[in-house]
């Protein structure tokens, strides 16, 4: 028998994932911005106007409600030219 089929694997571990907040907690505690789309998303790249429809803006001068996450600010900062971001009050 080959040498390499004698040896066994090794044993495979599991990843423990840390814990993520519930739906409905997370962004919780996040001040809320008003975004408003401003420009257009025609002619301009595909990415910007998936990253408008993953905002939730749908057309020209849509406003929406969106909690201050990284992930929220990552994706305002790549359309920053097509929208109006303010603190909502």
């Amino acid at each position: 028998m080959p040498e390499a089929a004698k040896r066994k694997r090794p044993a495979t571990r599991t990843r423990t994932r840390a814990k993520r907040a519930p739906k409905a907690d997370r962004g919780a505690g996040q001040r809320p911005l008003r975004v408003q789309q401003v420009r257009s998303g025609i002619g301009h790249a595909e990415t910007y106007r998936r990253t408008l429809r993953a905002l939730g803006l749908r057309h020209h001068q849509h406003e929406i409600t969106v909690h201050d996450t990284p992930a929220v600010r990552g994706m305002l900062r790549k359309v920053r030219h097509l929208v109006q971001v303010r603190e909502e009050a």
